[in-house]
């Protein structure tokens, strides 16, 4: 009888070994994946950046809403799912940007370079398109109104380096 209880305790030591050891190996293999390198978007709301220099800048999902970003260069940046909302860009440069999903709404764009830029299912309602360059620029699916898209219409030339898009076959223009 003492035998099988010597045999079950170390039956039960060895499994408690056991589990202590492969808790120990997920613990040290799983860690690395919860520690995922994610950086907080850069925040610029209300911020006075005009002539500031983001050309070529990596600006993924950033926050400029509210922000002064008159004569600013945005020029080949990669502003992706950024939020610019309400905010005044007259005379700044976006040539070549990348806009996909960004929300650009409510913004002063008068003047502002916006050739070859791509606006690629972004949100643009009751922005400013006052004097825009806009040859190249490619606004498939973004969201405009009727005014704004016949605006952008009579303007709308060229084609975009990267897409391949026609400016004005992006607007739907006829």
């Amino acid at each position: 009888m003492q035998r099988l209880d010597t045999k079950l305790a170390l039956d039960m030591l060895w499994r408690q070994g056991f589990a202590f050891l492969l808790g120990i190996i997920i613990w040290c293999v799983a860690d690395p994946a919860l520690a995922v390198d994610w950086t907080h978007p850069l925040s610029f709301s209300n911020a006075e950046l005009s002539r500031r220099d983001f050309s070529g800048d990596s600006l993924q999902a950033a926050e400029f809403s509210n922000a002064n970003m008159e004569l600013a260069n945005f020029s080949n940046a990669d502003l992706r799912g950024a939020v610019m909302s309400a905010s005044v860009m007259t005379n700044a440069n976006l040539h070549g940007a990348d806009l996909t999903n960004a929300m650009v709404d409510q913004v002063n764009l008068t003047k502002a370079d916006l050739s070859d830029a791509v606006f690629k299912e972004a949100l643009l309602l009751r922005a400013i398109f006052n004097d825009v360059n806009i040859d190249g620029a490619d606004f498939t699916d973004a969201i405009l109104d009727r005014a704004q898209i016949k605006e952008l219409c009579g303007k709308a030339s060229g084609v975009n380096s990267k897409t391949g898009v026609q400016t004005r076959d992006s607007l739907g223009c006829q």
